[in-house]
């Protein structure tokens, strides 16, 4: 026999060999082909790898000779060492940096998909469907996120604080207020919502989006899973930070400001624990917020020469101290106009105004 004619009979007896492996295989129990496994695709492998290579004339004819070439093949290959395992967990490490670069991307794409406000109809007329449709799909994926949030961090009563922090991060604080707003919106009716977050909710403007149906689409993304108790401290939540990350205005450091000279002039003695100062703890809502410029603009207000700014050891948060020889009736200093945006407020009004839509925007609900 020619090279050909002798790989070919040994492919076929080892094709037939396997045949009769397989057939006393599907007779075992489910376990026991189980513990096979390995064993048949190993050995339909090197099937596979015959029929596309050719061993020598001397190879084949030694082979053939066997009682059963294919098991023996297999034990060789069983026996020895090889980077079988590594490959298999190297192709798991890569798959799964796939999947996490695939799963951030993602998020990427809905974090900076704008918000679009503008109902099908008139994206239809404008022909920006393409950013309707993008920005409706990210308000869907918000709502969806801020069910998952509330139910991954309620316990014990209560809702962890991170909750609307690990949604406000994935889609950004634009989306996630405007769906809150919209859930809001559309909980009107609901008592477990409090009244101050329906009120909040109605300074959102939220239009109408009604398809030929009559349905309304902005209901695909209200959040709908959750209690209506938890969504509004969710909204709480969410509120909050945004309230937090809000620089603070003039006329909020001057009502802080105000408020701390009052506490100050309010007791007949010093109230510091050693009895030297008058003393009155800064808002931490308002410390929060603050800059080191906001801090010092607020302290250049308070019309005190003995001023500190300093924390207790035995108290938590930062006081306003002064010596109790202050005379605490002098009025408030005028807080210094910041020159920074006095500029930036006069380059906004000779900027050109911003190209408007070319329709008005429909009444919100």
């Amino acid at each position: 026999m020619n090279n050909q004619e002798l790989n070919t009979a040994l492919y076929e007896k080892m094709f037939a060999e396997q045949e009769a492996y397989r057939k006393w295989l599907l007779t075992q129990p489910p376990e026991e082909i189980l513990n096979h496994t390995y064993e048949y695709t190993i050995r339909e492998d090197i099937l596979l790898s015959l029929e596309y290579h050719d061993l020598t004339d001397a190879q084949a004819a030694a082979l053939l000779k066997l009682p059963s070439p294919l098991a023996d093949v297999f034990k060789e290959f069983d026996h020895r060492e090889t980077d079988h395992m590594d490959q298999i967990f190297y192709a798991m490490e890569e798959w799964a940096d796939d999947v996490l670069e695939a799963e951030k991307k993602q998020r990427r794409i809905l974090r900076e998909t704008p918000v679009y406000r503008y109902p099908a109809s008139y994206a239809r007329e404008h022909d920006e469907l393409e950013q309707y449709r993008a920005s409706h799909k990210a308000n869907v994926a918000c709502k969806e996120a801020i069910e998952a949030a509330i139910s991954a961090h309620y316990s014990d009563n209560r809702l962890g604080k991170e909750a609307a922090l690990k949604v406000i991060e994935a889609f950004g604080m634009e989306r996630t207020m405007y769906v809150l707003a919209n859930t809001v919106r559309h909980k009107d009716w609901d008592g477990r919502i409090s009244q101050g977050n329906k009120r909040w909710a109605m300074t959102i403007p939220v239009f109408e989006d009604t398809d030929s149906w009559g349905h309304d689409r902005n209901t695909e993304f209200v959040v709908d899973k959750s209690h209506p108790g938890l969504t509004d401290l969710f909204v709480d939540q969410a509120r909050r930070e945004q309230l937090l990350r809000t620089p603070l205005t003039d006329e909020e450091i001057q009502r802080e400001a105000q408020r701390l000279i009052t506490v100050l002039r309010a007791p007949k003695e010093p109230n510091s624990p050693n009895g030297t100062h008058f003393m009155a703890q800064v808002s931490p809502d308002f410390l929060a917020r603050a800059s080191t410029k906001d801090t010092d603009r607020l302290m250049a207000t308070l019309p005190f020469r003995s001023t500190t700014f300093s924390g207790l050891n035995d108290r938590k948060g930062y006081f306003v101290l002064i010596t109790k020889d202050e005379d605490r009736s002098q009025p408030l200093r005028k807080l210094r106009r910041s020159v920074r945006k006095d500029l930036q407020k006069t380059s906004a009004k000779s900027a050109p105004a911003a190209s408007k839509k070319h329709k008005q925007e429909r009444e919100a609900r």
